[in-house]
Parts: structure tokens; C-alpha cells; sequence
């Protein structure tokens, strides 16, 4: 019978040395078995580290004092053997494995027939059973790119860069500890649906790739939640979808070097965001929930802003309003729940990309749309300047839902323009 976990061997004795009894845990091979090519009945725990992988043997016939099982469930226990006076302990072990082996070794202690117990052969640990689980892998040429092995299931940080990856590699999608991931400086063109399935994901890094668009599935899978770090910079997105603003816990985001001609719609939503750099796009302007966005670093140098044109709006009202238009403010004004078993598909979509007057109302397809300017200063306290001139405005887009609404913002613009 074996079991693997972190053991550290304590002796009682040094402490009336003056000595020290404590030392720091080791990535462990736990046996119980006989003595290969003797006779005799004496079964033995055999502890195996990488430092002794022949390993150190304990005979357990009525050689245990105690057995302390408190935080068994925890996956620790401490085994105090007799002769030797040590403490064997046993910790980051299965918590199932660890109380079947504990009971196996009772019966040895107690002297059970050998043929009852489950015995293993004692003899050396291979390497691969007692190194520390592999929790980092670098790899930065293709000539290093593991295509025969499988990647270790222990790995937490994973960077693949330069090794003209076409693809996401299938291998990745299997590693459920992954908590970063760096495919950048490939070939990427497309992004699986099954990343979303790696539920520790925090940090993505895709950048300098050949991605032309980044998937909806993507955006509602479990990186909902984990996502925290996002850089698709340096590849040939021109737009990111609605359901991109779902990713509700990113901080970093870093969309530089596209060919992006729009931000997300409800780029407001992002609630976490901190971190924005969207530099050398084609962004015309910003979108009206641009101005919700409360960030500590904005980077949106080299886009070719349109100068706005407050005076010269583009109207899209109809007057009196459709039944659908009025349906449809008004579910979204009074907050009516709504969803694909109520409304037919197309018609939740629309109501996910309401737009928002200066009033708090919502419009869905009648509306008076015109472009102000806005002090980037009013959502990030650091700005990298807009362009060389050293600015640090941006046009923004505004909706009015009424020529009512549209005519107070004429008066105000009027009046802090005179």
C-alpha cells in the first residue's frame, strides 16, 4: 500500500539537546510492505523523499505509541513510533488515501496476519512519485515544445510564446489549475469555446497573435468570474462583442495595436476595470458608458478621434413613438425581467444594448445621437496623452430620447460656450 504526501520526520530526543526537532516538509512516497528477498513476517513503513529515495524503514509491530487523526479530514496526521523515538508527519495528503493507509497501519502495529494486510513491495521511489508537483513551465522556442508528452495536470503558470502555435493546444484545456496562461508571439487565429472550461483562469495573455475576434462563448463561460487580466493587444480585432462586458472581474485590459473601430457598448459594466490602454486603434469616438468606467491608468494615444459636433446631430426619432419602441423603454425603464423564454431571441438582444439618455431613460431604435467632448480625466486619474498636441479629451457619444432632452442639452452647451 502506498501513499503520497508532504512528511517531515521529527525526533523527540534533540529537544533535550537543545537542539531544534523542527524541519521543513517533504514531498514524500509512504510504503507499507516486507523486506524484498528476506523472510520473516515484519512489516515496515518505508518513507521516500527525493534526497533518500531508497528510503528510511520503520518496523511497526507494536512499535507505535500514538496515532493523533484530528485534522485527518484536512488530509494531516502524525504517526509516534516507539524505536525510533520520532514523530512521522503527515500533511497535503487525500484525505480518503490518507485514513485507509492509517488503518492499514494499525493492523500492522497491532500484528495482523501479513497476508490480511495490503502490502506493497519496499523498494525505491521512482523520481516522478516524490518531486514536488510541477506548478510553472516556460517554454519560449518551438524546438522546446513538448508534442509527445502531455503537459503536468500540477501546472498553475503556463507561457508558450514563440513557438508559431496555429491553434490553443487541446492539451491546455485539460490543466484545471491553470491560473495563467501565455500564448503570446503566435499564430492564433481563433480562440476555442473550451478555455471558458479552465474554471482557475486568471490571467490571459494572447498578445502579438492573428485573432480577429474574440468569442462569445468565451464571454459567458466560468471566466465570468476568474478573469482578471486580459491582453489581446497586437492582433487584428475590430470589434469585441455585447456580451464582452460580462467578464465583470477584469482589472487589466489591454487592447493596443487592433484594428478596433468601437469599444463595448456597456463598457461601463466593467465595475473592476483599473487598467485600460486601447492605443493606435481606429476608435472614431467612445461610447456613452465610457463615462461610468472609474480606472487608475487610460492609454488611448494614436486613435483618429472625429472632432465632435454637438450642433449637428443625427436623428433617428420617430414621433408619435412604435409600440415596439415603447414596449421596449419601458421594460427597461421599470426593469421588467425579460428573457429568451419570454421574447423571441432578437428582441433580447435589442433590449441588452438599450441606449441611455442624459435623462436616465432608455431608447432602443428612436433616438437623437451626437458626439461632446470629454475630459479623459473624468474617469482615470492617469491619462497618457491623446495625441502628440498633449491632449486629453476624447469625443464621446450622447443619446436623447426626446427633442425635449436634446434641447436642455443645447441650452447648457450654448450657455458654457458663451
Amino acid at each position: 500500500m502506498r501513499l503520497q504526501c508532504e512528511v517531515e520526520v521529527r525526533s523527540r530526543l534533540l529537544p533535550t539537546c537543545g537542539l531544534r526537532g523542527r524541519a521543513k516538509g517533504a514531498r514524500a512516497l509512504l510504503s507499507l510492505g516486507r523486506q524484498p528477498g528476506r523472510g520473516g513476517h515484519a512489516v515496515y513503513l518505508m518513507v521516500c523523499t527525493a534526497r533518500d529515495r531508497a528510503g528510511a524503514r520503520y518496523k511497526l509491530k507494536e512499535n507505535i505509541e500514538q496515532f493523533f487523526t484530528k485534522f485527518v479530514e484536512e488530509g494531516k496526521a502524525t504517526v509516534r513510533l516507539k524505536e525510533p523515538a520520532v514523530d512521522v508527519c503527515l500533511s497535503k495528503a487525500n484525505a480518503s488515501n490518507l485514513k485507509s493507509f492509517l488503518a492499514a497501519v494499525r493492523l500492522a502495529d497491532r500484528g495482523t496476519d501479513v497476508e490480511a494486510l495490503p502490502l506493497s513491495v519496499l523498494v525505491p521511489a521512482k523520481t516522478s512519485e516524490v518531486e514536488k508537483p510541477k506548478s510553472k513551465m516556460i517554454i519560449t522556442s518551438k524546438r522546446d515544445y513538448p508534442l509527445t508528452k502531455n503537459f503536468p495536470y500540477s501546472l498553475e503558470h503556463l507561457q508558450a510564446s514563440y513557438c508559431k502555435l496555429a491553434r490553443v493546444d487541446m492539451r491546455m484545456l485539460c490543466l484545471k489549475k491553470l491560473r495563467k496562461l501565455d500564448l503570446s508571439h503566435n499564430h492564433i487565429k481563433k480562440l476555442p469555446e473550451t478555455i471558458g472550461d479552465l474554471v482557475s483562469l486568471q490571467e490571459l495573455n494572447l498578445h502579438n497573435n492573428h485573432l480577429e475576434s474574440f468569442c462569445v462563448a468565451l464571454c459567458n463561460s466560468t471566466l465570468q468570474k476568474s478573469l482578471q487580466f486580459l491582453d489581446l493587444s497586437q492582433n487584428k480585432i475590430k470589434a469585441l462583442p455585447v456580451q464582452f462586458c460580462q467578464l465583470q472581474e477584469l482589472i487589466h485590459l489591454k487592447l493596443d495595436d487592433n484594428e478596433l473601430i468601437r469599444l463595448p457598448f456597456k463598457i461601463g459594466q466593467l465595475s473592476q476595470l483599473r487598467f485600460l490602454s486601447a492605443a493606435r486603434n481606429k476608435l472614431p469616438f467612445l461610447p456613452n458608458d465610457f463615462r461610468n468606467l472609474s480606472l487608475e491608468k487610460l492609454d488611448l494615444f494614436g486613435n483618429p478621434f472625429e472632432q465632435p459636433h454637438p450642433l449637428v446631430p443625427s436623428i433617428q426619432l420617430k414621433i408619435p413613438l412604435t409600440l415596439l419602441e415603447s414596449a421596449a423603454r419601458a421594460t427597461v425603464n421599470y426593469r421588467i425581467p425579460y428573457g429568451r423564454h419570454l421574447l423571441p431571441s432578437h428582441l433580447c438582444e435589442d433590449l441588452d444594448v438599450a441606449k441611455t439618455c442624459q435623462c436616465g431613460s432608455a431608447c432602443l431604435s428612436c433616438f437623437i445621437q451626437t458626439t461632446v467632448t470629454m475630459n479623459l480625466h473624468h474617469v482615470a486619474h492617469t491619462v497618457v496623452l491623446v495625441d502628440n498636441m498633449g491632449g486629453t479629451e476624447a469625443p464621446i457619444v450622447c443619446y436623447f430620447c426626446s427633442l425635449t432632452c436634446y434641447s436642455q442639452f443645447l441650452d447648457r452647451y450654448l450657455q458654457s460656450n458663451r
